[in-house]
């Protein structure tokens, strides 16, 4: 998961670079006081991946009420990845790559055990129709990629 911390957002392939981008849109418009869902479905509809929304809005409101300490995301044009940034990417990787017991004990790292379950349900829901509307997470990289 450490990987990414503190690199440059130029190296994270395509559909991982819309991943975070997804993040800290959904953070911006919290803070902004903006419906994040109606923020966010111009990009999701550019990737063909409005079905991942709702999952993805539920992730994203279940972790920021959930979390054992704040999620920080950095600003949407930031040029590096941030250490939850990171966290979040490596979570959505091992999920696409059927790595749940890793996945999980992430999960347990960032939430109360109270909320696990639910969160994870809403991962794994968005993580489908993330993988349905072609959306690659297993390679986080373009090192990842090449190889």
């Amino acid at each position: 998961m450490y990987q990414l911390v503190d690199r440059q957002v130029g190296l994270l392939a395509n559909d991982a670079r819309f991943l975070l981008w997804a993040m800290r849109a959904w953070a911006d418009a919290v803070a902004r006081r903006i419906c994040a869902p109606q923020a966010l479905l111009p990009g999701f509809s550019t990737m063909g991946a409005q079905m991942a929304l709702p999952p993805f809005h539920m992730v994203s409101a279940l972790l920021n009420q959930h979390a054992r300490d704040q999620l920080g995301m950095a600003p949407i044009g930031c040029r590096m990845i941030a250490e939850h940034e990171a966290v979040l990417l490596s979570l959505w990787q091992d999920l696409a790559m059927a790595r749940f017991e890793t996945a999980d004990a992430t999960i347990r790292l960032l939430v109360a055990e109270t909320a696990a379950p639910q969160i994870r349900r809403a991962f794994a829901a968005a993580s489908a129709q993330f993988a349905m509307a072609g959306l690659d997470h297993s390679q986080m990289t373009l090192e990842q990629s090449e190889a």
